[in-house]
């Protein structure tokens, strides 16, 4: 299946599940609480009121994988279970949107945000035509990258435009989530044990990871300046 004419696209037009309004609204909200209240039973409850803590820090931007993954092992959290809860998280997310397209951009604060990732979205898409006809494995590459907005909220706005349906926008971002967190998860672990063990062998590998992210930032601004408008 192709790309869909993006320039008519609205998620309003878009159908959603046969359920009440609230229900729509409370399903996916009590199911990010059920992973919260669940931690309690395989950690201390000070560390799941950390993680708690960071499940809510997760949807106040700039906050990303990237950066609450490290934090919430260095503060003593399993590193399975970091990945395990933002991957979840985003597929919750995910299921969110899936479940309030039809209103989604009227919400407050929600709203705003919603309309710029459905921008953001749509010039994806157009710059990269081929994640249409990759479907479900195009959208979890697109959830792997490490971008602001390519969570739960940006991933079903991609795959609605690829015509992928509800459950393979759920598995998309699940499989995406899932590789993304756990290789910051492992990543994160590898580097906190190195730190610990030999300071100057775990200092050299953050600045290398460090100048290369700034690398990569800055080579894809040079093509983006280089780019014809």
């Amino acid at each position: 299946m192709g790309l869909r004419n993006l320039n008519h696209f609205s998620l309003r037009n878009h159908p959603v599940p046969p359920l009440s309004p609230r229900a729509r609204l409370v399903l996916p909200v009590f199911l990010g609480s059920a992973l919260f209240f669940f931690s309690f039973l395989i950690l201390p409850a000070s560390l799941a009121m950390v993680l708690g803590g960071l499940m809510i820090a997760y949807y106040i931007p700039p906050s990303g994988k990237e950066s609450l993954i490290p934090l919430g092992i260095a503060l003593g959290i399993p590193w399975w279970l970091m990945a395990f809860t933002l991957a979840y998280l985003d597929v919750v997310t995910s299921l969110f949107m899936i479940l309030n397209l039809d209103r989604a951009e009227r919400f407050p604060y929600l709203g705003p945000w919603i309309t710029r990732s459905l921008a953001a979205g749509r010039e994806f898409m157009v710059q990269r035509p081929w994640l249409a006809r990759w479907r479900v494995p195009g959208v979890a590459l697109f959830v792997m990258l490490p971008l602001q907005g390519t969570g739960g909220v940006g991933a079903t706005i991609v795959g609605i435009m690829a015509g992928l349906s509800p459950a393979e926008i759920l598995l998309a971002v699940g499989i995406g989530a899932t590789i993304e967190c756990l290789v910051f998860a492992l990543g994160s672990e590898i580097i906190i044990r190195l730190l610990a063990t030999n300071t100057t062998l775990g200092l050299a590998v953050v600045a290398a990871i460090v100048l290369a992210v700034l690398l990569y930032v800055f080579v894809s601004r040079y093509r983006n300046r280089k780019a014809p408008s």
